[in-house]
């Protein structure tokens, strides 16, 4: 169990993906779940070996084929959910939880060509419903908070500051209600 402080309140329901919209850019983007397939992944690759430097934070994503492929695989199996922005045959972003003790941690990424399009929205949107889905209750993430773009998209999503004291915010969301804090039946 972790310390993390996340909302009393369950967000409100995200739609799950497959989901398609037009981009401020006029094109059609569609968000898919990861689907496990060397097409896919491939795609993944191709977009974080193009990724520009000056967007990584806290070393993510990993430059280089060899290490975004180490850490691709590290995020892409298990129990991580994963979620790609999709313009025609081209990733323009990508989205991930991943598990963290009694919660899971959110990070997201948009290539420099589709960002201020509108997409990270849908892309996070499109992840949380996702996570919603396969019943996740909890979910974290750090941001820089000079990012105030991104704080405010956080906010207006639901995420809640629960730790500010470095350089970085740490702010929660409450997917689903809590197994260990469902309230007693009125019978009782």
């Amino acid at each position: 169990m972790s310390d993390r402080g996340y909302p009393d309140a369950v967000a409100d329901e995200f739609t799950v993906p497959p989901t398609e919209f037009t981009d401020r850019e006029d094109r059609t983007v569609e968000i898919r779940p990861y689907e496990n397939t060397e097409r896919e992944r491939e795609a993944l690759v191709e977009m974080y070996d193009s990724f520009d430097p000056a967007d990584r934070a806290q070393g993510i994503p990993p430059g280089g084929e060899e290490r975004i492929r180490e850490w691709l695989d590290a995020i892409l199996g298990g129990e991580c959910r994963n979620v790609i922005a999709w313009c025609g045959d081209e990733v323009a972003g990508h989205a991930t939880l991943v598990p963290d003790g009694d919660a899971y941690e959110l990070a997201i990424f948009v290539h420099q060509e589709y960002q201020r399009a509108g997409i990270g929205t849908y892309l996070i949107r499109g992840l949380l419903g996702h996570g919603q889905a396969e019943g996740i209750e909890k979910v974290w993430l750090t941001v820089e908070r000079w990012n105030r773009a991104a704080v405010s998209l956080y906010k207006k999503i639901g995420f809640e500051t629960s730790d500010a004291e470095s350089f970085e915010l740490e702010m929660g969301l409450r997917l689903n209600p809590d197994a260990e804090r469902e309230e007693p039946d009125e019978d009782q």
